[in-house]
């Protein structure tokens, strides 16, 4: 198991340094035809509650999908951290300036006063941050198991997608019992399907 941590780590690594050649106006270029496809992808036209993330690190940027989201009236579901209990709640948010504010682990979340609490249940679709995914639909994240968590207790009409650069797809994802998958992989250059 350790081996595996290990592992991960490595593949978290070898990714921040494929992504910091990427110039800005490169990795925007990339962020848009992902955003696009993301956009076209009938499941997430179709979904009424979508949860969203703010990226960081070397997750796909997502403040455009999130303003865009808002702008076609689809209701946006952000994250908030909860670092002592090692969960996340979801909150509705209906603006990305004012509904929101810098949270526990340093990442804009919902602002819990302004915001209301979305029961799991009521997701269309989940749209998972990660750092490294492959073919089959495994997932690296950060590393901190929010979303290792999370994702179990998803419904099982809940579509799970994750967003990534092909330079994020790796030949195989070293898996763990509690490692999830994801049904769909959006990148710029294709859409893979896992369901």
């Amino acid at each position: 198991m350790d081996n595996t941590k290990v592992k991960k780590q490595e593949i978290r690594n070898d990714i921040a340094k494929k992504l910091e050649i990427l110039s800005d106006s490169e990795l925007l270029e990339r962020y848009k035809k992902i955003e696009g496809r993301l956009f076209e992808l009938a499941n997430f036209q179709e979904a009424k509650i979508a949860l969203l993330y703010i990226n960081r690190g070397c997750e796909v940027s997502s403040q455009e999908i999130i303003s865009r989201s808002l702008a076609i009236n689809q209701i946006v579901v952000l994250p908030v951290f909860d670092i002592k209990k090692f969960r996340i709640t979801l909150f509705k948010i209906d603006n990305l300036d004012s509904d929101t504010k810098v949270g526990a682990t340093g990442i804009i979340e919902p602002d819990k006063i302004k915001c209301k609490a979305i029961p799991i249940e009521r997701l269309d679709i989940a749209i998972i941050p990660g750092v490294a995914f492959d073919e089959k639909g495994g997932r690296i994240g950060s590393g901190e198991g929010y979303y290792d968590r999370l994702i179990p207790k998803l419904p099982i009409t809940t579509r799970k997608v994750a967003l990534a650069l092909e330079d994020q797809i790796i030949q195989q994802v070293p898996m763990e019992s509690h490692d999830r998958y994801m049904d769909i992989i959006i990148t710029e250059n294709r859409i893979i399907y896992k369901i």
